[in-house]
Order: structure tokens, then C-alpha cells, then sequence
């Protein structure tokens, strides 16, 4: 793996440790815990975003020159499918884990995030812009990729995915994390872009965040058994 990777790596584990610190600091100006959480996110999530796509310019400048990159009509192509299959996956992942595996469902991590969005309006541009960006560069890219080349594709997308899991603290929703990995891998190594699993995650992440954004965890937790109920009398 180049050395760049590694400080990729490196400014991406900062900017989620670096909360511990920073959001404590802004209490010193009166802002709520939301507030500071959204204000001090966005602050570190942008730095880290700026130094890991200079730190990607090598990798941009030998992609343009070996010019095997798929043209800009298939990467949006692919960005739109994507989302769609992105979304069924979890569809089936949270059908399995509910129905098989005996795993409450909805995460904990992700009503976590939409409490804070909706006292915090301003968090929103983080799993909407800066963490599809981030993590697609670091576990596809990078960690996926690194792999991939030396072994085979569902190797490569377990090993990224328990990781992509480990990092977002929810184990216990690991075959959801992979099944996203399983797709975003897939257009990437499709597209030979990281452009179309960002796009596509940008969108998913965006459709769930506005699904979510206006309903209380009940009303969320109960769409989410009835949908699992239709996908549960469609596939069993």
C-alpha cells in the first residue's frame, strides 16, 4: 500500500476522533450538544475531505493518463442503478437479519445521527456530502482495493466491510454494511471510478436522511417493520 494511503487512513481516523476534543471546546461559546457536534463535525470532516483528495492527486493525475476509466455517461449511469441497488440490498440484509437472525430492527447509529440533524440542521452536509466522499475513498479505494488486487472481489469487500462496519460502531447490523459494500465495490470495479460509488452513495445517504428527517424513531421503526413485512412475503 503507497505511504499517501496510509496518511489518507490516518486523516480519516482524526477527523472521527477529533470530536472528543473539539465538540467539548465549543460548549465554551453556550452552543447545545447538537450544535457543537454538527458546527465542529463539519469543521474537522472539511479539513480531513481537502487533505485526503490532495493526498489522491496521484492517483486522479495516473487514472486520466492510463485512460481506462469508464466514460461520464456510464459513471452516471451506474451513480443512478446504483442507488436503487443499494437500497434493495439493505431491503434484503434487513430482512435477513430480522427475520433469520433475530436482530431488532432500525440501528441505533443511524437514529443517533437524525436526532442531531434535526436539532442541528447544519449536520445534514455530513452523511449527505462529506461521509459518502471520505468513506468511498477509504474503504473502497483504498482498503477494498489494496485487496482486491491481491486477492478475489468477496474477500476484499468482507474485510472492507467489517471495517466500514467496526468504524460506524454497529456490529450488530455488520450484514447491512456489507451488502452496501458488496454493491459499491461492485461500481467501482465496474466503472473503474470512485466517482460512482461517492455519487451513489451521496444519493442513497441523501434519500434517507430526507425520509427520516421529518419522522420521530416510532414512525421510522414502524415504516421500517412494514416494508420489511412486504420484502418478507415477496421472498419467503
Amino acid at each position: 500500500m503507497p505511504k499517501r494511503y496510509w496518511f489518507i487512513i490516518l486523516a480519516y481516523v482524526i477527523a472521527q476522533l477529533s470530536s472528543l476534543v473539539g465538540v467539548p471546546l465549543l460548549y465554551v461559546f453556550g452552543l447545545s450538544e447538537s450544535d457543537a457536534i454538527a458546527i465542529w463535525s463539519i469543521i474537522s470532516f472539511s479539513i480531513a475531505t481537502i487533505v485526503i483528495l490532495r493526498l489522491l492527486k496521484p492517483d486522479m493525475k495516473q487514472a486520466q493518463t492510463r485512460g481506462d476509466r469508464s466514460s461520464a455517461g456510464k459513471i452516471a449511469l451506474w451513480s443512478v442503478l446504483g442507488v436503487f441497488m443499494a437500497l434493495f440490498a439493505q431491503g434484503i440484509a434487513a430482512v435477513i437479519e430480522t427475520e433469520l437472525l433475530g436482530i431488532p430492527a432500525g440501528s441505533e447509529n443511524t437514529m443517533d445521527l437524525m436526532n442531531i440533524a434535526r436539532e442541528a440542521p447544519l449536520f445534514i452536509l455530513l452523511p449527505v456530502v462529506f461521509a459518502p466522499i471520505m468513506e468511498e475513498i477509504i474503504f473502497r479505494k483504498v482498503i477494498f482495493g489494496t485487496i482486491h488486487k491481491k486477492t478475489n472481489f468477496f474477500l476484499a469487500v468482507l474485510i472492507s466491510a467489517l471495517i466500514f462496519g467496526a468504524f460506524h460502531f454497529d456490529f450488530i447490523h455488520m450484514l447491512v454494511y456489507f451488502s452496501m459494500g458488496i454493491v459499491f465495490a461492485f461500481l467501482y470495479v465496474k466503472t473503474k471510478s470512485i466517482i460512482t460509488p461517492i455519487v451513489a452513495h451521496m444519493a442513497m445517504n441523501s434519500f434517507v436522511v430526507l425520509s427520516q428527517f421529518f419522522y420521530t424513531e416510532e414512525d421510522i421503526r414502524r415504516m421500517q417493520e412494514q416494508l420489511q413485512t412486504i420484502l418478507t412475503g415477496g421472498f419467503f
